[in-house]
């Protein structure tokens, strides 16, 4: 795997003098696995976290110094990893998987609406975590955490908008991993399939006085049933942010729209609590409601 330069304290930038472009050269013809997405070095990607006062985030959370990993082994999907002090597993602050990429939506929705192909900046996997906090007895993890996260989304959320905008996407594509983040995501994407849509927020209806993270865990130990006593289980699918005008307009179209409300409309979920009682206990997660 191929590492970049090691810094135990990412460059200073005067960036309050500096505009957007000024920091991403966008030297797009200069192809290399050690550029960030084949085109920004480690220095111009230190320089818009500064500017975007991530840095100032982590020191807040005393996560400083930084330092880290970018691994091209695989482009044009890249590793990029910042971690807190030196490049240790357990000091993992950000853990991210990204490429650009060309998405055209499946036969099924294409022959309901005319969706071309976009080009996305393609979130394949993010983990944003605080690894100088732990969990207890009192403060329990969501599926998947091994630390409590950083708070820290709709930062980094601008973030990638801004790197999307810049290299001339039409959007950002994620393909959440797990329910919760789904629904967490919903907040600010929307799933390309409206029947998609119309399912989680069926659930989020269905179970809408169980708190959040409880229901993270009902569905993760597939302890969540349909009408007609089914057990639902997370299958993911690809999530948009729309940039381009065309998409936000399909999203916010009638036709999405309805097909959402009957989608949710349609579906009804339960709870297996005899299911979830066992499974927690399994788990050691007695300490979730």
């Amino acid at each position: 795997m191929e590492k970049t330069k090691s810094k135990k304290s990412p460059p200073r930038h005067d960036s309050s003098s500096l505009l957007d472009t000024d920091i991403f050269s966008d030297s797009s013809e200069i192809k290399g696995t050690s550029l960030f997405l084949g085109r920004y070095t480690m220095n111009e990607v230190s320089a818009v976290l500064s500017k975007r006062n991530f840095f100032k985030e982590a020191k807040k959370r005393k996560l400083w110094p930084l330092d880290f990993y970018l691994d091209s082994s695989e482009f044009p999907v890249q590793g990029f990893q910042i971690f807190y002090q030196r490049k240790k597993p357990e000091n993992m602050i950000v853990d991210l998987k990204i490429r650009e990429r060309v998405f055209r939506p499946g036969k099924e929705i294409e022959s309901q609406y005319s969706l071309p192909e976009y080009k996305f900046l393609f979130l394949e996997w993010l983990t944003l975590q605080n690894p100088l906090l732990n969990f207890s007895s009192e403060r329990s993890p969501l599926p998947g955490q091994m630390h409590p996260g950083l708070n820290l989304g709709n930062k980094v959320l601008d973030i990638f908008l801004h790197l999307a905008r810049l290299t001339k996407k039409d959007g950002l594509l994620a393909f959440p991993a797990y329910f919760h983040n789904a629904l967490l995501f919903s907040r600010k994407f929307h799933f390309i399939d409206p029947k998609k849509q119309g399912e989680i927020l069926a659930i989020r209806k269905s179970l809408f006085q169980i708190p959040f993270k409880q229901m993270a865990w009902i569905v993760y130990l597939n302890c969540l049933k349909d009408k007609e006593g089914r057990i639902y289980e997370w299958k993911a699918e690809e999530m948009v942010f729309p940039i381009n005008k065309a998409l936000r307009k399909y999203f916010g179209s009638r036709a999405y729209k309805e097909k959402v409300k009957k989608t949710q409309e349609r579906l009804k979920f339960n709870i297996d609590w005899i299911c979830y009682k066992k499974q927690i206990e399994k788990e050691g997660l007695e300490k979730l409601p």
